[in-house]
C-alpha cells in the first residue's frame, strides 16, 4: 500500500512538470516577444486551506533561451512571496515561503537555461513544514541558482551543467532527502560569470 501511495504522490508532483516541459518545448511556445517586451511580477499569498498553482516563465519559445516552472499543490498553510523579472535578455526569480501541512502539500521548481546548458530542479513532497528561499538568475551567458531550504518531509534536488547547449556534461547531481533536512546549495555556470553565488 505504501508503494502505491508513494507512486501516486510522485506522479502527482512530476506529471505537471512533464506536461509543462512538453508545452514549453512545443513549436507554439508561450514567448514570442513581439508585443510583451518584458514581465515584472511581485506576488504574496497567505492561505490556510487548499492551493493548486503553477507558473511558467520563458524568454524564447522552443528549446532555446531560459525556462522556469514553479508550482504548489495540496492542503495546508502557505505564506509565500514570489518576485520575477523576465525579458528577452534573461530572467530573475525568487520564491520565499513557509509551508505547513499534514503531508498533503507539494512544492516544485525547475529552471532550464538552454543557451548555457544548465538545469536545476527541486521538489518537496509529504511536507510537514518547509521554509525555503530559492533564487535563480539566467541569461544567455550565465546561470546562477541558490537554494536554501529547511523542513520535514521529502526533498529532491537535481542539477546538470553542460559545456554549452550541446557540450559534454561537466556536472550531474541528484539527491533525495527524507526526514528533517537543512539544505544550502549554490551552483553557477557560464562564459561571463559576473555574479557570485550568495
Amino acid at each position: 500500500m505504501k508503494l502505491i501511495k508513494g507512486f501516486i504522490m510522485n506522479a502527482r508532483v512530476l506529471l505537471p512538470l512533464v506536461v509543462l516541459t512538453f508545452a514549453l518545448t512545443s513549436p507554439t511556445g508561450l514567448a514570442a516577444w513581439s508585443n510583451a517586451g518584458n514581465v515584472t511580477e511581485h506576488s504574496y499569498i497567505y492561505l490556510s486551506g487548499y492551493i493548486d498553482e503553477m507558473k511558467i516563465y520563458q524568454t524564447y519559445k522552443g528549446l532555446e533561451g531560459q525556462k522556469l516552472v514553479v508550482g504548489t499543490e495540496g492542503s495546508g498553510t502557505v505564506s509565500r512571496r514570489q518576485t520575477a523579472y523576465v525579458d528577452e535578455g534573461g530572467m530573475y526569480f525568487n520564491e520565499w515561503g513557509v509551508f505547513q501541512s499534514e503531508g498533503d502539500l507539494r512544492n516544485a521548481l525547475c529552471a532550464k537555461n538552454y543557451k548555457v546548458g544548465t538545469v536545476i530542479s527541486e521538489s518537496y513532497t509529504e511536507i510537514e513544514y518547509l521554509i525555503k528561499d530559492t533564487t535563480t538568475f539566467q541569461d544567455d551567458n550565465v546561470s546562477v541558482y541558490s537554494i536554501a531550504s529547511e523542513g520535514r518531509g521529502t526533498a529532491r534536488l537535481g542539477a546538470r551543467v553542460k559545456d554549452g547547449p550541446k557540450g559534454v556534461t561537466i556536472m550531474s547531481y541528484g539527491g533525495t532527502y527524507i526526514g528533517d533536512f537543512n539544505i544550502r546549495q549554490e551552483i553557477g555556470s557560464g562564459s561571463e560569470f559576473f555574479l557570485t553565488c550568495p
